[in-house]
């Protein structure tokens, strides 16, 4: 006979197990790299506040940062899934980090009066303080305090991180990484903020951007490796004192990061990366800013986070990122650049395709098959036309439509042909991987360049009944969302349930062996 104790005893170590199998799981997709992005509101038509959010979820876009606390925009997330870091300007520091009933006061009306509805996972305090208004830096771990002090009144402190994003100026001789260390003239701010975040298990924010970095110093940092481009290990960057090589910039800075936090004993804190991006057009001093170049960066940034391979020196931790920036912002200030550091315009049209499929749904958009190749922007018209000539000539394009007299005559000029014949080549070949570069002057596109009677190729693939399937996909997507967020409160549920119909099925079996 086997002691009935005894058995509860099993009984219990399987429930145990489950559970403990279950909080592995959850925890490990809660603690997954993510990638999100920043939203700035410097835009001419920027979406109201519910379309914004309904494209978020229709991107598949997971994590947000705000640069301030907007009260419509956190509205339309109740209910979402969607992760939100809020962020105090740097023009309130002052009245947060000098007052404990100021910073309450912001707790209960930007934090607690949202959550739980709306995701607030954490608070952004300023925007570069240290080096961008040093006049103000006495005052930021203060505030940094006081706001997690207003966190802990309203029992959020466990849901809801508080730090500030930095530069990476506050980070002298950044390469090798291992010779890296924290500006001194700031040590006396960062080394209470460091023991501040380790205490509350907060991230180091950083802003990291390898194209000021590349720019700064083109002559000696490579483009390939400063764009996640595969490089051979002879080209790889070489910490000479540790050996590590490193295969892209970004993994780099982040280790200087993690030295310049070693160099003060400070062990237990990750790196958040708050911003990196690339603009994709730059006015005549930055040749780099280019549609290229952003969509290679931003898409092997991507993949480099979802990958989940760390850097050199902890590959066992990926630090999560925040791209710069969701919209073009056309109401920034010059240089160029300023306006074209977004992954779509204000009102919801992609800049430019990325090239992440395969990687995870960040970002899938489901027009993403509707896709069109056409003429780049501010190309070479040497090039262009060069480009124009092998297409429909050795590439074999159908460029009958481009004919005077024809539908896409007109406009009649090199681009506008060129972007037809470009898309003609490219249906053609089935949208393969290569089809549409033509020495880097052509771009993919999800929005339809036909116009009026002249109908590209591209358009003509779509029957009717596809435009109405894809007419359709945000009402199929909401179904698809609504699953999700239910799945996370029926889950607890459902593993009774099937502890309980396992018990019932077995308590028979155990009452022979226990009578």
């Amino acid at each position: 006979m086997i002691n009935s104790n005894y058995l509860i005893f099993l009984l219990s170590l399987l429930l145990i197990q489950a559970f403990t199998q279950h909080h592995a799981a959850t925890s490990d997709q809660t603690n997954a790299p993510f990638v999100g992005v920043n939203i700035g509101t410097d835009v001419s038509n920027l979406l109201p506040a519910p379309d914004l959010v309904n494209f978020l979820k229709h991107q598949k876009i997971t994590h947000i940062r705000l640069y301030d606390a907007n009260p419509d925009i956190l509205r339309a997330l109740s209910g979402t899934d969607i992760h939100v870091t809020i962020s105090v300007p740097n023009n309130q520091l002052l009245a947060i980090g000098s007052s404990n009933a100021t910073a309450s006061s912001w707790i209960r009306k930007n934090v607690a009066a949202f959550r739980p509805a709306t995701r607030i996972t954490a608070v952004s305090v300023g925007d570069e303080v240290l080096t961008t208004l040093p006049s103000a830096a006495p005052l930021l771990l203060p505030a940094l305090l006081s706001l997690h002090a207003a966190l802990v009144d309203s029992n959020l402190h466990n849901d809801v991180v508080v730090s500030t994003p930095h530069s990476a100026s506050i980070i002298l001789n950044p390469f090798p990484p291992s010779q890296a260390f924290f500006n001194q003239t700031l040590e006396t701010f960062i080394l209470p903020l460091l023991h501040f975040l380790s205490q509350t298990n907060s991230p180091l924010m950083l802003n990291l951007y390898p194209y000021y970095v590349f720019m700064q110093n083109n002559n000696l940092v490579p483009l390939d490796n400063t764009l996640f481009k595969t490089i051979p290990a002879s080209k790889q960057m070489v910490d000479p004192n540790t050996l590590l090589h490193y295969t892209n910039l970004l993994d780099a800075m982040i280790d200087a990061a993690y030295f310049s936090m070693k160099n003060l004993n400070v062990s237990d804190v990750v790196v958040l990366v708050t911003e990196t991006g690339w603009p994709s057009k730059g006015d005549s001093k930055e040749p780099y800013a280019t549609l290229s170049n952003a969509v290679t960066f931003n898409s092997n940034l991507i993949k480099h986070v979802l990958d989940r391979s760390g850097t050199p020196l902890h590959p066992e931790t990926t630090s999560s990122v925040y791209i710069y920036e969701l919209f073009n912002e056309d109401l920034r200030s010059p240089p160029l650049s300023e306006a074209y550091w977004g992954l779509f315009y204000g009102n919801a049209t992609p800049a430019y395709l990325l090239r992440v499929s395969g990687v995870g749904p960040f970002l899938a958009s489901d027009n993403a098959n509707q896709t069109y190749c056409v003429a780049g922007d501010g190309v070479d018209l040497k090039v262009l036309q060069a480009a124009l000539d092998w297409a429909c000539g050795p590439g074999r394009a159908n460029c009958s439509e481009i004919q005077p007299g024809e539908s896409c005559f007109q406009p009649n000029n090199v681009k506008n042909h060129a972007s037809y014949a470009f898309d003609s080549y490219y249906q053609s070949l089935g949208k393969s991987p290569g089809s549409c570069d033509f020495k880097g002057v052509a771009v993919i596109t999800t929005t339809d360049p036909s116009r009026g009677s002249c109908i590209f190729p591209g358009s003509r693939n779509l029957s009717n009944k596809t435009k109405q399937v894809v007419n359709t996909t945000h009402s199929s997507n909401a179904g698809d969302n609504l699953k999700f967020r239910t799945f996370r409160s029926i889950e607890i549920s459902a593993i009774y349930d099937i502890l309980h119909n396992y018990l019932v099925a077995i308590f028979p079996l155990l009452l022979l062996f226990v009578l």
